[in-house]
């Protein structure tokens, strides 16, 4: 079994980050073409606790080495994530775990995500991986294995803060452009409000 983890500070408040979380995969983020499709399969609020649950299907595109494509004698071009995720808003905090279902039977990865607030001003990320073979054979194929998933990990990790930053700038101003519009709509005075009744 090997480890990879991973840490990062956003400049955004927990409430930016856990409302910009559920955009991470859209447009906005040219570093996530990999991911080809979000399915949410279930999602419910638990009336003690207030915590949102949600379950989703994540389909990714990525091509793997050719050696590991033959040695699982298959393509392994798309694989699905299962990713469960859990808000907190009394804690403030954001965890999603996640589980791969393809090559499940040969490859284990369990996958933990916990935002929580740094400050008012600023949140922070922590990645967790635990990535086990369960193929037969040599150890050298194994770690091999392994190996060749941390290092996928680790590039993807560098894509993902930099496709989330720009999901979260897009996001603040969105909703600044949303309440200037909204300031722009309403009336200004109690003069403004007589004259919008009179007319």
């Amino acid at each position: 079994m090997k480890v990879f983890s991973n840490s990062e500070t956003f400049n955004y408040s927990w409430e930016e980050v856990s409302t910009a979380n559920w955009r991470k995969y859209c447009p906005w983020n040219q570093k996530s073409t990999h991911v080809v499709a979000v399915d949410t399969l279930s999602r419910s609020v638990d009336p003690e606790t207030g915590i949102l649950r949600t379950e989703r299907l994540i389909t990714c595109r990525q091509s793997a080495p050719d050696w590991l494509k033959s040695l699982m004698g298959g393509c392994m071009d798309e694989s699905q994530v299962l990713e469960t995720s859990y808000v907190d808003p009394r804690q403030k905090t954001v965890t999603m775990v996640s589980a791969n279902l393809t090559w499940s039977n040969l490859i284990n990865v369990q996958e933990t995500v916990v935002y929580r607030p740094l400050n008012e001003h600023q949140t922070r990320f922590e990645q967790s991986a635990k990535i086990t073979a369960l193929c037969g054979g040599w150890q050298r194929i194994r770690n091999s294995i392994e190996d060749t998933l941390v290092k996928r990990f680790r590039e993807n990790a560098v894509k993902g803060k930099e496709g989330f930053e720009a999901v979260l700038a897009m996001s603040r101003r969105a909703f600044a452009e949303e309440r200037e519009r909204e300031r722009m709509t309403l009336p200004r005075t109690t003069g403004d409000i007589r004259m919008a009744s009179a007319s």
